[in-house]
Parts: structure tokens; C-alpha cells; sequence
């Protein structure tokens, strides 16, 4: 059970990290004054993405890209707010939508696998329960291998994320967005926004290590 707990001591700290950096720099307001949208619109169109649409969410730090839809879609907290915060987590989605316009590579392939590995995250447990209850070592093995699939794409999700991230900072620094001290507050906000998927794929790693230290366990037993 240490590696259970060690996963959500990471995921915890992650998740309070990113919320106290992103409450630090929303209260500092951007020099241009600029919302969060506006920040969206301006990338978007400098980069000749103006067909991708920029909506409203609810929720709080609910903000995301849809590739299907084509749309960058903000909550209403970094929609209206001017706070570098704000502009730089509307500028990390902007910079998915340049990702896909451009074809890039990893998150194309994420993309492609993430309909299976959902498939694999709600199979693999109660594969693994079965094989622990009938005692099958085959469902057991099936059950990690469909364990280690669902997790691909968390993995997979690590360099699309941090380089969005890098494509925002660089976008709103190059068109003026920000200055170069507000972009320091910036990379704060990501770069703890991106410890949150760290933390994330890190605990399902721990998860996987368990699951076949449980199985190893298991065999030597049966033999």
C-alpha cells in the first residue's frame, strides 16, 4: 500500500501547488490589460488559426481544447480576467490549437489512442479482481497488460502538455503580450499546472508496480 499512498501524496501536493501559484499571479493584472480571451483571439489569428472558435465554460480551471471541435473553451474566470495568470493559462490551450494545426506528432498519437486506453482504464481493475477471485494468472496478467495500456496515455500526455506550455510562453512574449518579468509569472502558473499531470501518471506508474509486485507475490506462491 506505499506505493498507493506515495501516489496520492504526489497527486495532493500537485493539485494545492497549482492552486495557491495560480492564486498568487490572478491577483497580479497584466500591464496591457488585456482579458483572457483577447489574449486567445490575438494568438489564434497570428498564428492563422482564426477558424478555431474561443467559448465559455463553467467550472474553475475547467479550460481545455477540443480537436474535434476546433474550439479553445475558457472558463469564465480566465475568460474575463486580465490577470497574467489567466492569460497564460488561455494562451497553454491556444497553443494545443497551434499543436493541431501543425500536426504535432505526440499529440496526434494521443489523440488516436486515447478512445482505447479509456476503454483499458474501466477494464483493467475488474479484469484483475477476476483473476485474483477465480484464481486465473492469465486474467491477472491480462488485466495488468490492459493496466499498462490505459496508462500510455498519460505518459504520452507529458510532452504534449509541456510543450504547449512552451508555445504559449514563447507566442506571448514574441507578439507582446506580456512582458518578459510577467512571463516569469507565467511559467510558474504552467510549469505547476504540468507537475498536476507528473503527479497523475506518476501514481498510476506506482499503481502498476503494486499490481505486479501483488502478481509476483502471487506466483511464487502458487509455485
Amino acid at each position: 500500500m506505499i506505493f498507493v499512498y506515495i501516489g496520492m501524496g504526489l497527486s495532493l501536493l500537485a493539485s494545492s501547488l497549482v492552486k495557491s501559484t495560480f492564486a498568487k499571479y490572478d491577483r497580479v493584472r497584466s500591464q496591457r490589460g488585456i482579458s483572457g480571451r483577447e489574449a486567445a483571439e490575438i494568438i489564434l489569428q497570428k498564428n492563422g488559426i482564426g477558424y478555431v472558435q474561443v467559448l465559455s465554460v463553467r467550472g474553475h480551471l475547467s479550460d481545455f481544447y477540443s480537436p474535434k471541435d476546433k474550439t479553445v473553451n475558457l472558463s469564465e474566470a480566465t475568460e474575463n480576467s486580465s490577470s497574467i495568470a489567466a492569460i497564460g493559462v488561455a494562451a497553454h490551450e491556444c497553443g494545443h490549437a497551434v499543436q493541431d494545426a501543425v500536426g504535432y506528432m505526440p499529440l496526434v498519437i494521443s489523440r488516436n489512442i486515447n478512445p482505447v486506453c479509456a476503454i483499458c482504464s474501466q477494464l483493467a481493475i475488474p479484469i484483475i479482481f477476476i483473476g485474483f477471485l477465480i484464481g486465473l494468472s492469465g486474467f491477472i496478467q491480462l488485466g495488468i497488460i490492459v493496466f499498462a495500456v490505459a496508462i500510455s496515455f498519460q505518459i504520452i500526455t507529458l510532452p504534449v502538455e509541456w510543450n504547449a506550455s512552451q508555445r504559449a510562453m514563447r507566442i506571448l512574449e514574441e507578439e507582446g503580450i506580456l512582458s518578459p518579468q510577467e512571463i516569469k509569472g507565467v511559467r510558474a502558473v504552467l510549469t505547476a499546472a504540468a507537475l498536476t499531470y507528473v503527479a497523475a501518471a506518476a501514481s498510476s506508474v506506482l499503481q502498476l508496480l503494486r499490481l505486479l509486485i501483488l502478481y509476483g507475490g502471487r506466483g511464487r506462491r502458487d509455485d
